[in-house]
C-alpha cells in the first residue's frame, strides 16, 4: 500500500505538473497574443498618424502652391505699374497740350489733330495693358477710395455743397487698382 501511496503521489504530482504547465503554456499563449494585439492596435494607431501627418502636409502644399500662383498672377497684372505711372503725366501733357490749342487757325488744327490721335492711340493702348481712366467725377460725392481732395472752396452753387466742384488731375486704375488717385476740389 505504500507502494500504491508512493505511487498516487507521484501520478498526482505528476498531473499537478501537467495541470500548471498547462496553464502556463495557455497563460503565455494569451500574454502572446495580447502582445500581438497590442503590437497590431500600436502599428494600426501609428499608421492612422502618419496619414493624418501626410494629408496635412499635402494639404499645406497644395495651399502653399495655389497661394503662390496667386501671387505670381496679381504680380504679373501690377508688374508694368511702375512704367504705367511714369507715362500718365506724358497723357496730362497732351491733355493741356490740346486744352490749351482752341484756335480756330487753319495753320493749328493739323497739328492739334494730331496731337489728339496720339493721345488717343496711347490710351488705347495703355487700356489693352489694363489702364483705365477714371470717370469725371464733378458733382459727385468724395470717395476717398478713388479721389484725393487737395482743398475747399466755396460751393458755386447748393448742389455742389460736399461735392467734387472741379477734377485737377484725372484719376488712373490698373486692373481695378487705383495707381493714381484723382485730384479734386471739394465744394464747401
Amino acid at each position: 500500500m505504500a507502494e500504491n501511496k508512493g505511487n498516487e503521489n507521484i501520478e498526482n504530482k505528476e498531473e499537478q505538473v501537467t495541470e500548471d504547465q498547462t496553464e502556463a503554456t495557455s497563460s503565455e499563449e494569451s500574454t502572446t497574443e495580447g502582445e500581438e494585439l497590442t503590437e497590431v492596435e500600436k502599428l494600426t494607431q501609428e499608421l492612422g498618424e502618419m496619414k493624418d501627418k501626410y494629408l496635412r502636409l499635402y494639404s499645406e502644399f497644395d495651399n502653399f502652391r495655389k497661394r503662390t500662383l496667386k501671387e505670381k498672377s496679381e504680380l504679373t497684372k501690377t508688374a508694368s505699374e511702375k512704367v504705367l505711372s511714369a507715362i500718365i503725366p506724358t497723357i496730362d501733357d497732351l491733355e493741356r497740350a490740346i486744352a490749351n490749342t482752341k484756335s480756330d487757325s487753319d495753320e493749328v488744327k493739323p497739328v492739334l489733330d494730331g496731337v489728339v490721335m496720339i493721345k488717343d492711340k496711347m490710351l488705347k493702348t495703355l487700356e489693352g495693358q489694363g489702364l483705365k481712366q477714371m470717370e469725371d467725377a464733378t458733382g459727385k460725392e468724395l470717395n476717398t477710395d478713388y479721389h484725393d481732395a487737395i482743398t475747399q472752396i466755396p460751393a458755386p452753387t447748393e448742389e455742389f455743397k460736399d461735392k467734387i466742384v472741379d477734377v485737377v488731375e484725372k484719376g488712373y486704375t490698373l486692373n481695378d487698382k487705383v495707381i493714381r488717385f484723382a485730384k479734386v476740389v471739394v465744394g464747401q
